[in-house]
C-alpha cells in the first residue's frame, strides 16, 4: 500500500470543477492507499488572510471535504496547524534550501510581482513548507496540477539533498499521482478553459438552486450551429463537457443530436443543464450544512485526524533529528 498526500488551502468554497476533477478520484484513492488529506492553513498565511475568516474558511473546507465523501475512518484528514511537528521539520529543511533556487521559483516571482508590498519570508520558503508536508509522512505520491509540478520537483531535490548530505536513503522521491487516467477538467461558464475561483466562473457545491439557474442562464453561448453537424465553438463545447459530468448519457445524446440537426434551443439546453447540476449538488449541499453545524462531529474528526497525523509525523521528525545529530542527554 502506497502513501499518498494531498492538501488544499482554505481560501474559498469548493466548486464542481474541484469535485469532478479531483475529489471523485480522492474517494477511489482512499480505498486503495494510505491517504493523508490536510487543510493547509499555514500556507494561507503567506497572503495575510483576515484572522476573523481563517477559522471560518477552515471549517467550510473541512465540512465540504467530508460532505463529498472523504472518510476519516479510511483516510487521515487533518488541519496542518494541528501538527506542530511540521513546523520543526520545516525549520530543519530550510537549512537545506538555498536562496538562489527559492528566488527562481515561478510561484514566488509571480506572487512577488503581484504583491510587491507583501514579499515575506514565508512566501519565499513556500516550497520548503510544501516539501515538509510531503516528507513528514514520507509520501510516495502527491496529486498535483501543472502549477505545482515545480514544487514537487523541488521536494524531490530536498529529499535527495538530505539523503546525500547525511549518507542515508531515508526520504523517498515522491512522484505525481495521476490517478491512472486523464483527469476531468471542468471548464468555466465564461467560455474559458478552466473553472476557477479567481476567474469568477464557478458553480459552487453550496450554491442554492436559484443561484445555479442564474449562473447557467448567463453562461456564454453563440448564435447557434452554422449548419448540420457543425463543429461546436469552445463556449458551447464547454457547456457540453459540464453536461457530460452531471447528466445521463441519454440526455447528453439528446442535446448532441439536436446540435447536429441544428435544432438546439439554448434556453432549453441551459434549463436542462441547470436542473441536472442542481440534482447532483443538492444532496452534497445539504450534507455540507449538516456537517458544518455539527460541532461535536467536527471536533472528533479533527482531533482523531491530528492524532493519526502526529503519530506519523513524530516518527519522521525523531528519525530526522537522529540522522542530523541531535541527541538527548
Amino acid at each position: 500500500m502506497k502513501t499518498v498526500l494531498s492538501g488544499i488551502r482554505p481560501t474559498g468554497n469548493l466548486h464542481i470543477g474541484n469535485y469532478f476533477g479531483a475529489l471523485i478520484n480522492f474517494l477511489k484513492m482512499q480505498e486503495e492507499n494510505k491517504c493523508y488529506f490536510f487543510i493547509a492553513d499555514w500556507h494561507s498565511l503567506t497572503t495575510h488572510p483576515d484572522p476573523s475568516l481563517l477559522h471560518v474558511n477552515v471549517r467550510n473546507v473541512l465540512s465540504e471535504y467530508l460532505a463529498c465523501g472523504l472518510d476519516p475512518e479510511k483516510a487521515t484528514l487533518y488541519i496542518q496547524s494541528d501538527v506542530p511537528e511540521i513546523a520543526e521539520l520545516y525549520l530543519l529543511l530550510n537549512m537545506h534550501a538555498y536562496l538562489g533556487e527559492l528566488e527562481k521559483t515561478v510561484s514566488f516571482k509571480e506572487k512577488a510581482r503581484q504583491n510587491p508590498n507583501n514579499v515575506n519570508a514565508g512566501l519565499l520558503t513556500y516550497p520548503v513548507l510544501m516539501a515538509t508536508d510531503i516528507l513528514i509522512h514520507n509520501a510516495d505520491y502527491v496529486p498535483v496540477g501543472k502549477d505545482q509540478e515545480q514544487h514537487l520537483e523541488m521536494t524531490r531535490n530536498y529529499a535527495q539533498r538530505f539523503n546525500h548530505k547525511y549518507g542515508v536513503e531515508y526520504f523517498k522521491q515522491p512522484a505525481a499521482y495521476n490517478f491512472g487516467q486523464e483527469l476531468i477538467k471542468i471548464p468555466g461558464l465564461d467560455g474559458s478553459g478552466k473553472m476557477g475561483k479567481s476567474e469568477g466562473n464557478c458553480i459552487y457545491l453550496i450554491d442554492e438552486p436559484k443561484v445555479i439557474e442564474k449562473k447557467v442562464k448567463k453562461a456564454l453561448t453563440d448564435s447557434g450551429p452554422a449548419g448540420l453537424n457543425a463543429p461546436k465553438p469552445d463556449c458551447i463545447e464547454n457547456l457540453f463537457t459540464i453536461m457530460q459530468t452531471v447528466s445521463s448519457p441519454e440526455t447528453l445524446q439528446h442535446y448532441n443530436d439536436l446540435w447536429n440537426r441544428a435544432e438546439i434551443r439554448y434556453g432549453d439546453f441551459k434549463k436542462q443543464l441547470a436542473e441536472d447540476i442542481i440534482n447532483v449538488t443538492t444532496p452534497i449541499r445539504e450534507r455540507i450544512y449538516d456537517i458544518k453545524n455539527d460541532d461535536a462531529y467536527l471536533r472528533k474528526v479533527t482531533r482523531e485526524g491530528a492524532e493519526k497525523a502526529r503519530e506519523s509525523a513524530s516518527k519522521t521528525l525523531k528519525e530526522v533529528r537522529e540522522i542530523m545529530g541531535f541527541k538527548t542527554f
